[in-house]
This record gives C-alpha cells, sequence and structure tokens, in this order.
C-alpha cells in the first residue's frame, strides 16, 4: 500500500515516465502472445527462433526500466526516512514493487489487445480482426500465457532490485603512508573522476562483431540458405549476421563510458577556459551514468541503417510485428538515454545549486550543457555512421 501511495503522488513526469514502461512492457508482451500464437499453429524450430527474436525487445524494455527506476525520486534516500522504518533496503523494495505494477499493468494491456483481436473479447471495434494470424480457433493454454507474460515484470524487478541494492559507503581515510595505484589522490574532492576501464573491451567486440558478419555473410550460399525468421514475415537474416549485430551492439555499450570520458579529457585540453573545464569535468563524472545508454542507442542507430540496406533488396518487406519490435527497441533506446540524462541532472543538483550562489551565470551553465551535447554528438554520430556503413556492406544486394 505505501507503494502504491506513494506512486500515486509522485509529480507528473515521473508517472509519465512509468506509464512509459507500462507501455513498453504493453509491447513486448504482445509480441510474445503473437509468438504463442504462431507456436499453436506451427510447431516446431521456427516458433522458437521467434521467440529468440524477442529477447531484443525484452531487453530492452529491462533496460528502459531500470532507468526508470534510478530516477524515481522516491528511491533517493532523505533525512528522516530511517528514523520511520524507510531506509536504502525498503526504498530498494518500494521501487522493485513500483516496476513490477507498471510491467504488470502493461501486461495485462497486451492479454487484453490480443485476446481482443483475436475475438474472445467482444463489444469493441476491431473484434477478431487478426482472429487467422492469431490462432482463434485453438484454445489459448493458460500456463504459457502466463509464462511469457510475467518474463517482463520478472525480469524488471529483478534487474532494479540489483541495480537498487544498497552498497556499502567505501573508506575515506587512509593508512599513514599509503599511495592509492594510480597515483591519484581520490579523497581530493577536485580530482576527476577515474577513467571507465570498458573501453578496450568494446573495441575488441566492436571489431570481432564486424569480422563475425562479414565472414556469415559471406559464407552463406545465398539470402534465404541460414535464415533466422524475424517475425511477421522478415525471413532471410544469416544466424552469423545476428551474432555479429549482437558482439557489435554490446562492444558499442561497453564502449560507451570510455568515450565520453574521453569527450571530456579532450574538452579539458589545450589551455580550456572555465566553459571547457565545467563541460570535461560534468563529462567525466557522468561517463558511467550517460556513456552506456549513448553506445547502446549508438547499436540501435546502426542496427537500423543496416536494416533499411537489408530490405532494399529483393527481400521480403519486414512484417508489423518485426516493425513493433524495431519501434520498441528503438523508443526505450531513446527513452533510456533520456531518462539517464535526467538522473544525472538530478546527481549534480548540488553542485549547480552551489555555482549558482558562487554568482556563476545560468548562461554558462547554459553553454556548458550545450557544450557536452556538441562533443558528444561530434564523436559518437561519426562512429555511428562508420559503424552503420561497415555493417551494411555485407548486406548490400
Amino acid at each position: 500500500m505505501l507503494a502504491l501511495r506513494l506512486a500515486r503522488g509522485a509529480h507528473p513526469l515521473v508517472q509519465l515516465r512509468r506509464l512509459l514502461v507500462a507501455a513498453a512492457s504493453a509491447g513486448t508482451g504482445f509480441l510474445l502472445l503473437c509468438t504463442l500464437a504462431y507456436a499453436m499453429e506451427h510447431p516446431g524450430a521456427g516458433a522458437v527462433l521467434r521467440l529468440v527474436w524477442c529477447l531484443a525487445p525484452i531487453t530492452a524494455t529491462v533496460y528502459f526500466a531500470v532507468a526508470v527506476a534510478r530516477t524515481d525520486p522516491g528511491t533517493r534516500p532523505r533525512s528522516g526516512l530511517s528514523a520511520v522504518g524507510l531506509g536504502p533496503s525498503r526504498l530498494m523494495v518500494l521501487a522493485t514493487i513500483s516496476t513490477a505494477v507498471a510491467c504488470v499493468l502493461g501486461s495485462m494491456v497486451a492479454l487484453l489487445f490480443f485476446l481482443h483481436l483475436r475475438g474472445d473479447v467482444s463489444g469493441l471495434p476491431f473484434d477478431g480482426a487478426a482472429a487467422e494470424l492469431l490462432a482463434a480457433d485453438r484454445p489459448l493454454p493458460l500456463a504459457g500465457t502466463l509464462t511469457l507474460l510475467s518474463l517482463v515484470p520478472v525480469a524488471a524487478s529483478a534487474a532494479s532490485a540489483v541495480a537498487l541494492r544498497p552498497r556499502p559507503a567505501k573508506a575515506t581515510g587512509k593508512e599513514p603512508g599509503s599511495e592509492p595505484a594510480d597515483g591519484t589522490d581520490h579523497n581530493d574532492p577536485d580530482a576527476p573522476a577515474p577513467q571507465p576501464g570498458g573501453l578496450p573491451w568494446g573495441v575488441a567486440l566492436l571489431a570481432a562483431g564486424l569480422a563475425v558478419e562479414t565472414y556469415a555473410s559471406r559464407s552463406e550460399a545465398g539470402p534465404r540458405s541460414g535464415g533466422f525468421p524475424m517475425p511477421g514475415g522478415a525471413d532471410g537474416s544469416p544466424v552469423g549476421v545476428l551474432a555479429g549485430w549482437a558482439l557489435t551492439a554490446l562492444g558499442l555499450m561497453l564502449a560507451g563510458p570510455g568515450l565520453t570520458y574521453l569527450c571530456g579529457r579532450l574538452l579539458q585540453s589545450v589551455r580550456p577556459g572555465a566553459l571547457r573545464l565545467l563541460a570535461g569535468r560534468v563529462l567525466q563524472e557522468e561517463a558511467r551514468r550517460v556513456g552506456r545508454p549513448l553506445g547502446v542507442l549508438c547499436a540501435v542507430a546502426s542496427a537500423a541503417y543496416a536494416s533499411i540496406v537489408l530490405y532494399a533488396g529483393p527481400r521480403p518487406e519486414a512484417g508489423p510485428l518485426t516493425t513493433l519490435g524495431g519501434l520498441l527497441v528503438a523508443g526505450c533506446a531513446v527513452l533510456t538515454l533520456a531518462t539517464a540524462s535526467v538522473e544525472a541532472r538530478q546527481s549534480r543538483s548540488d553542485t549547480t545549486a552551489a555555482l549558482l550562489r558562487l554568482g556563476a551565470p545560468a548562461t554558462m551553465l547554459r553553454a556548458s550543457a550545450v557544450l557536452r551535447a556538441g562533443a558528444l554528438a561530434a564523436v559518437f554520430g561519426p562512429l555511428t555512421w562508420i559503424v552503420a556503413e561497415l555493417a551494411a556492406l555485407p548486406l548490400a544486394p
């Protein structure tokens, strides 16, 4: 009840983010139910492959749900809450319950819409409009339906609990005569944040993914051999090409924080002024929080470009379910980046207030935000275009 009261009294923007999580959960749940209907009509390996295709929307939805849970004001510890039993562990439980409620709501909407298109629920427009495609002549298995609809709520709740779990406070004191291994004083408030360590692994996985995709596309005997059917009617994507895409996306996600940190370092190079120092230091502090969603967005954009090249040839057009899955992944990637930006702004609210009290003009803070966005676009924009061209080159007709 406490979680429901906190959810009801939240800010409208917080409610909007929760509704977006419910909408993403509804779309993913509908894709899973359509896969179940296909399996009822066509049992075999094809149904399993269609279920594997749903892993991308499921992952994108869970990733977005975790980002929304991290920005929920109810998850931030405040003075006096521990005295009434709302410590970090209890706040984590409340955030997990809120995430579960939003995802369950989306799953219920997906089930109602699915039953409506099958013709099982009447009294609304388009009753039974997709009865033939959704196996309306067969009874819907209750166990399979509940299992598929519970995937997103369970995964999102578990991921939110892991992301928001209380962590022990790090000791700030130093032993007499001890020095950090990297030679920097991490107790100095003016010292920059340490550089993320995933850049080499990200570059390696990115190169491996492009190599696997190129090798797989050339080793296939034809565009339809070894196909991996996409839900909705799009056939003929080799399994190796899809594995290459997955490695490329993982590489960009791992390399994102390191590239964001390097953007901040470049802004502070060559005799920087106050504006570039501020923008660069903020990018270094936010590298881990913003860089990963930014890398995921670059991977989605490059995959979208490669898909356009793929369907430009003599191949079947993308069906409605494939289009829905692509829109879900792209929408969740954009919304996750926007949510991470909100979280970053919340984390530096005290610093911003201190700068304003010291007399820093608000125009300088806005100019710093524009400069940070321009630096990220100057690095990630060409990178996305290069990866998209290299990924689409083996798929060109």
